[in-house]
């Protein structure tokens, strides 16, 4: 008898319909595994030999064929062990009822027949929900969050004996794990308010988190770059229940942790990090930083001591919000749509403009460490901000600048965005035609554009940029439409000048 049991293949973060095929034939026992399986799927056999004989099924006398179609995809973990016993089972007329084509497995086994939960199965958990399954059977994790999607219900088993005892009709009592609401934690990082002055650079910063720019700070060691950056995630809005799967789904598949769920994440890799781990990569290429920093905060600080190769890198993330790596066995894309901040000194020594000290580069040093990083990921920044040692003694701003206000305002800001565009969308990341048709600018508006690209030489990527800095902070400001003011204040921040 030929049974078929529907599971769920991984290629990165997309998932696709896996048919298991189970024909058993009287012979030698003996179980094979064809289908492009890697090492992890060819070991499948072993614990499925073991698993069904310490439940008292017999496979003696039979010759087992296991067929993963489509069969030129590679199959890759332990995920189809649990499709693969039940398929056996079927077969060997173990199990009489058959089972539907919406249903499907996930799951290792374990020598004694239970199921134990494997990496990468919330990444699978969304593409059975976009391949239209209707069930889905799998072991419970803890470390994933509470999962509900209409039109897919998730059984959470714990043996195969137990998935037997379901499919027969003799268990209608599932496994329900309690829905536990996690709040948005963001007191580890460091508060607006505890910062000593930097009033515009925090105003800078709100505009970067309302939307979602790229910032690039440059100033001397010691003057507050490393502490804003650490605090500008406390001022983002929670994360969506979508981004959350999204988050947590890359973690797993790199296969870290991700403990609070609504915070969005924030990476801080050294600068001798290699271009690899920056990225993603390795023979079945894992996410990177890039990636890891999906719908949140990359810090990279002294950029400038990264390696310039790495760096440029960056440049396809910068703009599509993915990344696609090639290698000998896959081609794989990611999501990596991640605001990026960077800091870097004036030049080598730090202290080029410094009124305290005195600076030991020559001008030739200091171009050179400039030009460390390219002209194509230097315009690649919305906002250039050039930071200055703060008066100690200066007045202490607070109340405006609380992180949980400033958070609220960013809130509302992007409240706008999403209303405009129909969709989960900011500012930096909507198309150029759908931000002229929803924000087009007045004549007089593109006049002064126009004249500042003249006589700064600016690219049209710059000129777009600015146009989305403009309309951000109209959005902050509660504005319908694109003001003068906000022009200005664009230019400004995109010149890197104070306002």
């Amino acid at each position: 008898m030929c049974a078929k049991v529907t599971s769920i293949g991984l290629k990165g973060m997309e998932g696709y319909r896996v048919n298991v095929e189970v024909r058993t034939f009287v012979g030698n026992d003996s179980i094979r595994i064809v289908g492009l399986p890697d090492a992890a799927v060819k070991e499948s056999k072993e614990r499925i030999m073991a698993a069904l004989r310490s439940l008292g099924y017999t496979i003696n006398g039979q010759k087992i064929i296991i067929n993963l179609s489509p069969s030129e995809q590679k199959k890759s973990g332990p995920m189809f062990d649990l499709p693969m016993a039940i398929g056996v089972l079927v077969s060997l007329n173990e199990l009489v009822n058959s089972i539907p084509e919406n249903s499907g497995f996930i799951g290792a086994l374990s020598l004694d027949g239970a199921i134990v939960p494997v990496e990468g199965m919330l990444p699978a958990i969304l593409a059975a929900k976009k391949i239209g399954l209707t069930r889905l059977y799998m072991p419970y994790d803890n470390r994933l969050p509470y999962l509900k999607f209409d039109g897919l219900e998730i059984i959470y088993i714990t043996s195969v004996k137990e998935v037997v005892e379901i499919l027969e009709g003799r268990c209608s009592v599932f496994f329900t794990p309690k829905k536990e609401e996690m709040d948005s934690d963001n007191s580890s990082f460091i508060d607006f308010q505890q910062i000593i002055g930097h009033i515009e650079t925090k105003k800078a910063l709100e505009i970067a988190a309302a939307g979602e720019h790229h910032v690039l700070m440059t100033g001397p060691p010691g003057c507050g770059k490393s502490m804003l950056a650490e605090s500008f995630p406390s001022i983002l809005p929670p994360l969506s229940k979508e981004a959350q799967l999204e988050v947590i789904a890359l973690h797993q598949l790199s296969g870290a942790n991700y403990l609070n769920a609504k915070t969005p994440p924030f990476r801080n890799p050294h600068h001798s990090a290699s271009g690899i781990s920056m990225i993603g990569g390795g023979t079945f290429p894992k996410p990177g930083e890039i990636s890891l920093s999906h719908r949140g905060v990359l810090f990279l600080d002294e950029i400038a001591e990264f390696p310039k190769k790495t760096l440029d890198m960056l440049r396809q993330p910068f703009e599509n919000g993915k990344i696609t790596i090639s290698r000998t066995q896959a081609t794989l894309t990611y999501p990596a749509s991640f605001i990026l901040i960077a800091a870097m000194n004036p030049c080598p020594c730090g202290y080029a403009g410094s009124n305290t000290h005195y600076c030991t580069c020559t001008p030739r040093q200091r171009i050179a460490y400039q030009n460390k990083i390219s002209g194509p990921l230097r315009e690649r920044f919305d906002i250039h901000l050039a930071i200055k040692p703060v008066d100690l003694e200066g007045k202490r701003a607070r109340g405006e600048f609380s992180s949980k206000i400033v958070q609220r305002r960013v809130e509302a800001a992007r409240s706008l965005q999403h209303q405009r565009y129909g969709r989960e969308l900011s500012n930096s990341r909507v198309s150029y035609d759908t931000l002229q048709k929803t924000s087009p600018l007045t004549d007089g508006q593109q006049r002064i554009l126009r004249l500042h690209s003249v006589k700064k030489n600016w690219s049209n990527r710059t000129q777009i940029k600015i146009i989305r800095l403009a309309r951000t902070i109209s959005d902050l400001e509660g504005e319908i439409h694109i003001t003068d003011q906000s022009i200005g204040e664009a230019v400004m921040l995109r010149n890197g000048e104070r306002w």
